[in-house]
């Protein structure tokens, strides 16, 4: 039997994870026609059929589904070792940065002429993304979150605190009393954050007229005289009411994989951007 192409197998992995060929090549970012291509190959290599393909979607056959676990191992593995290849490697080379949309836009793109006069030999790829990253697959070196999370192969650190206050176009606060207000909101995706949850208790039954899953979007709004809504700091400059104290205050993490953790370039570039943070935040 010929040896299996990792690749193949990745692309086997991707469909049992995303449930369907064309979410699979959205995933990869590749065409549907080329995932259906790479399974063909590695069911020929291993004369197996790994799926049963049906007009609603595909599914594991009994041999797919036996050879899943293993699969899923050599992916660990082979990831495991990408990382360690990368935590010994040489100091120059590409650092990806995860970051929130907003974060990514206000806070971390704007200094990035100053970090990279200080990262000669190092290319900065910043992702705006309002999803986690998989750090252990290698989707980010870098990751900038307002969770602490638990996984215990991740080094964490805070690097700011973002204060949060109501804001408005001093235009729409002029023009109309505090029993007039209306307000601007997260969707149901993001209605458990702390200055969402703040806010729908301060609104105490006025009306939300507009809510959205972008922050950018909804300072925009704010800034053009739709609302009220709590902004962060780097998002208030010139709207913040007055006289009304949002006591909500979020802790930001930068996150690192303990394995990409030693490599020179990802461990200089993370001292500088908590650097950076550390600054603006003052």
């Amino acid at each position: 039997m010929d040896t299996p192409d990792w690749n193949d197998l990745r692309y086997f992995l991707a469909v049992t994870t995303a449930g369907s060929l064309s979410a699979a090549a959205r995933s990869l970012g590749v065409e549907h026609t080329t995932v259906s291509r790479r399974i063909e190959t590695l069911e020929n290599v291993l004369g197996l059929r790994l799926f049963d393909r049906f007009a609603r979607g595909w599914l594991l056959t009994e041999a797919g589904e036996g050879l899943l676990p293993q699969a899923r191992r050599v992916e660990e593995e082979i990831q495991r070792l990408l990382r360690q290849a990368q935590g010994v490697g040489a100091g120059g080379g590409t650092v990806r940065i995860s970051a929130p949309p907003a974060i990514a836009a206000q806070w971390i793109a704007p200094r990035l002429p100053a970090l990279r006069m200080q990262l000669a030999g190092i290319q900065i790829e910043l992702g705006a993304e309002p999803a986690l990253v998989d750090l252990s697959r290698r989707e980010a070196d870098i990751a900038i979150r307002f969770r602490r999370p638990q996984t215990p192969d991740l080094a964490v650190r805070v690097v700011a605190t973002v204060q949060y206050h109501l804001c408005a176009a001093p235009e729409y606060i002029a023009s109309r009393s505090a029993d007039e207000w209306e307000f601007i909101g997260y969707d149901e995706s993001l209605a458990e954050t702390p200055q969402q949850e703040w806010l729908n208790a301060f609104a105490a039954g006025r009306p939300f007229v507009f809510s959205s899953n972008d922050l950018g979007s909804i300072a925009a709004a704010v800034r053009f005289g739709a609302g009220i809504a709590a902004l962060p700091d780097y998002l208030a400059a010139g709207l913040i009411i007055p006289d009304i104290i949002c006591p909500v205050q979020r802790e930001l993490w930068m996150v690192i994989h303990d394995e990409v953790r030693k490599s020179q370039r990802v461990r200089r570039t993370a001292d500088l951007l908590a650097e950076l943070f550390s600054t603006a935040a003052r």
